[in-house]
Formats: structure tokens, sequence, C-alpha cells
């Protein structure tokens, strides 16, 4: 995994899939509010139509120029997504858990599991 601090660095830069298969261009991250680790980025995937595809960060690595996930391209362009110009509704975040079969949990006063920074 990457550090926190240099997640601004790879903005822009291409997302592959864990066989090497380009999947879109990082976005942003979205943190857990309970850890302040990176948990999930947004992908801008799509020549038509675009939009941002949310993918888990945990196992991801780094390297000069795209960020590989632990995931296949196929579970990665059937999860959620919001469009380009869209914000995730709390109501939302369970389901983009759930699609990659992480546990969903919010904070002990039901705050928001994740947020965009």
């Amino acid at each position: 995994m990457f550090e926190a601090e240099n997640l601004r660095d790879w903005i822009g830069e291409s997302v592959v899939d864990q066989d090497g298969d380009k999947v879109g261009t990082l976005e942003s991250v979205y943190f857990d509010t309970s850890t302040d680790a990176p948990a999930f980025a947004t992908v801008q995937a799509g020549v038509i139509g675009k939009k941002l595809i949310f993918v888990p960060l945990n196992g991801a690595v780094v390297a000069p120029k795209w960020l590989k996930v632990q995931y296949g391209k196929k579970i990665i362009k059937d999860a959620p997504s919001i469009a380009t110009d869209g914000e995730l509704q709390a109501s939302a975040e369970p389901e983009i858990f759930e699609h990659y079969g992480l546990p969903y949990q919010t904070g002990s006063g039901g705050e928001r599991r994740l947020g965009r920074r």
C-alpha cells in the first residue's frame, strides 16, 4: 500500500486491474472516516457517458505510471458508480462495500464510512 500523503501524486494516472489491464484513470480517493486510511478510489471510465466507478484500495500497489488494484476488470466495471459531477450519497455506501464482499459498518453514532478528500 502507498502512503496517504502521496495520493494526490497519482490523480490522473492509469488504474489497472489485477492482471494489468487498464480500467480507467484515477479521479479521487475516499478515506475511511474511522481510521483516516485510504479505502476506495474513484476511477473515471467509459468513452461515452463517462462515470466514476468505486474500487477498493486494499492491497493496491503503485508503479511510476499506474495504480494496480487487486480486483478484476469485470467486477470493477460492474461496481456502483456516480456521475463525473456527482456525489456519493450515504445511502449508497453499503452497496459499494457489498459489491466487493467487504464488511460495512457505520461509526458508533451512525456516521458515514467514506469521506472524499
